[in-house]
């Protein structure tokens, strides 16, 4: 086993490995960019080398001076993780040249999967149920058209050397056909300067299921079962699950079986991905193999009860498989979503900033949070803006979603636009719920996804608010008194006490664009708040950043995040946001209400 690797990544990927390199008493080389000196994988590392500026083709992809650190720090092997150089056959020849281990594949089999079309053809050989389509070499857009028809329609063009839905397009009839070829072989070029072309059958409710392989240097071969990744977004996968809903032993054997066989037809070594359609009858076909680990790992350590980086860090270090495919067994259900700091009002744009407030659930047996960052860390322009990676587990699909589903509850960020509303939704939903996946799942399901966006909110999470920014303005005056060593002036009470004046009082929120005001009367104990209409006696009292609520008379906490008088309120429902439009209750706000 090495003694030292260096792990050319960053984020949540790089504090993943470092977690188990640690754990096997592996000293742990970071490197980061000018953007990441601060960063949670550098305080994490045993040592850590700046590698250049923030963008990445300055820092993170620099080979020659990532080889160069490993030299100089005496690391042995260098773990790629996923994304940046993991899949570049020529970063894993310069390895090789420097004596240098490449935790991964060899550059032969990266460079095999590298060209989806010459894929296509080593599965072939291998025996590797294929998509009907056309691959070859001939381009002529006459020949692809002909291939097409011949296939019916729909049909997809994809480029060959593309990736993350870049250089697709589903082509649903013949006489759409050269304006979507011309339009996919455009963004093939500008995307991979290559805009070589394949076309294969489109099939119009497909699953996306993926086989987990294992290989050593020894010429052993498993599969750790599968992984059903159906739930995407411009195919980017969004929800990730093992095993499969409604998988049998039959089927998950034979998938299993052609995965491995794909993987020594490359000479494959390490951990890989291979990548199929499961269609409604129970066909499947290959899409792709991907070369490396991937993000949603987790959830087949969760059911398999195996470290998979462990796995590849004695595989790569010349060790057999710890074990053989007759003694990998899976047990339970595990889900896997991604924490992305993006808008999905917004058509998902990514956001980016400080996190200025930032809760995760409490990790035990059944929930696990792999993350690279802490709270007080920026997201970066410059980079993959996922926050964390949230895994559940539990006994059987049913439990595991609904702990999904209190997880994300769980799981606060303010200051900040991310998915974990969208994803409770999606979790929460009852199509998706009763596994009806297909890699179209989320345009089918787009309004009850979607619903609520922008819309009112109701009364209660108002409310809410409203009671917090009274108790927040009472701990002020109560200190200001306090401080001034003055507890009996009325004017250092906050009870609405005013010269000839009833004791009420409006609180105005900004609510999106519409502005929201809450009548306040003081009781004797607590207050009266009219919400839109809605009459609430209200009383409660803060601990940090728990409110402790009572509404006519049912207690229930809440969690409240203020930023610069922009109000987030956490409850199982969700997170309600509201801006706070006057911050200090003084005597002219008194005054404007006029009781």
């Amino acid at each position: 086993m090495f003694n030292k690797i260096l792990i050319a990544n960053r984020g949540e990927i790089a504090c993943r490995v470092i977690r188990t390199a640690h754990r096997l008493g592996i000293r742990c080389v970071a490197i980061y960019s000018e953007a990441d000196a601060n960063a949670m994988h550098v305080a994490m590392a045993d040592e850590a080398v700046c590698v250049g500026p923030a963008p990445s083709k300055d820092s993170y992809l620099k080979m020659d001076t990532i080889l160069e650190v490993a030299k100089q720090t005496g690391a042995q092997a260098i773990h790629p993780g996923y994304g940046f150089l993991s899949e570049n056959a020529p970063f894993v020849q310069k390895c090789q040249e420097a004596d240098i281990v490449f935790i991964g594949p060899p550059a032969s089999a990266i460079e095999a999967m590298g060209s989806k079309s010459a894929a296509k053809r080593i599965m072939e050989e291998a025996n590797v149920p294929l998509v009907p389509g056309y691959h070859g070499e001939d381009q002529d857009p006459a020949l692809l058209k002909r291939h097409s028809d011949e296939m019916g329609y729909p049909v997809l063009l994809k480029a060959t050397a593309g990736g993350g839905g870049k250089g697709m397009r589903v082509v649903w009839a013949a006489d759409e056909f050269d304006s979507a070829l011309d339009a996919a072989k455009r963004e093939a070029m500008n995307g991979f300067a290559d805009d070589t072309m394949l076309v294969e059958k489109y099939l119009t409710k497909p699953r996306h299921v993926e086989i987990q392989v294992f290989c050593d240097k020894h010429g052993n071969s498993v599969y750790l079962a599968e992984r059903d990744c159906s739930v995407q977004r411009r195919h980017q996968k969004v929800v990730e699950e093992a095993p499969a809903p409604g998988m049998s032993d039959e089927l998950r054997k034979a998938m299993g079986e052609a995965a491995v066989r794909a993987a020594e037809a490359i000479g494959y070594e390490g951990a890989g991905t291979v990548e199929f359609l499961l269609d409604e009858d129970g066909s499947f076909y290959f899409m792709e193999m991907n070369t490396r680990l991937q993000v949603e790992h987790p959830v087949t350590e969760l059911i398999t009860g195996q470290d998979l980086v462990e796995w590849q860090l004695k595989a790569a270090s010349g060790q057999t498989l710890p074990l053989s495919q007759d003694e990998v067994q899976i047990n339970g259900h595990a889900v896997e979503v991604r924490i992305y700091a993006e808008d999905p009002d917004n058509d998902f744009l990514p956001a980016t900033g400080k996190l200025e407030y930032l809760r995760t659930p409490e990790e035990n047996r059944y929930v696990r949070v792999d993350t690279g960052v802490r709270e007080g860390d920026e997201v970066s322009i410059y980079y993959d803006p996922m926050i964390a990676k949230l895994i559940v587990w539990d006994e059987n699909r049913d439990r595991a979603m609904q702990r999904m589903s209190q997880a994300l509850t769980e799981y606060r960020i303010a200051g900040m636009k991310t998915n974990t509303h969208f994803l409770k939704r999606l979790i929460d939903n009852s199509a998706f719920r009763a596994a009806e996946l297909d890699t179209g799942f989320i345009e089918k399901h787009e309004e009850d996804l979607f619903s609520g966006h922008g819309g009112s909110h109701s009364a209660n999470p108002l409310a809410l608010a409203a009671l917090y920014t009274l108790l927040k303005q009472g701990q002020q005056r109560q200190a200001e008194a306090v401080h001034s060593h003055d507890t009996t002036s009325p004017w250092h009470q906050f009870n609405g006490w005013r010269l000839n004046e009833e004791p009420a009082l409006a609180v105005r929120f900004k609510v999106g664009d519409e502005e929201k005001s809450v009548q306040v009367n003081w009781l004797n104990q607590g207050f009266r708040l009219s919400v839109d209409g809605h009459i609430v006696i209200a009383d409660g009292k803060l601990e940090d950043d728990v409110l402790k609520a009572s509404f006519n008379g049912h207690n229930r906490n809440a969690f409240v995040a203020e930023l610069e008088g922009h109000i987030t309120v956490f409850t199982d429902q969700g997170a309600f946001e509201c801006q706070w439009l006057h911050p200090d209750l003084d005597n002219h706000e008194f005054e404007e209400e006029g009781g």
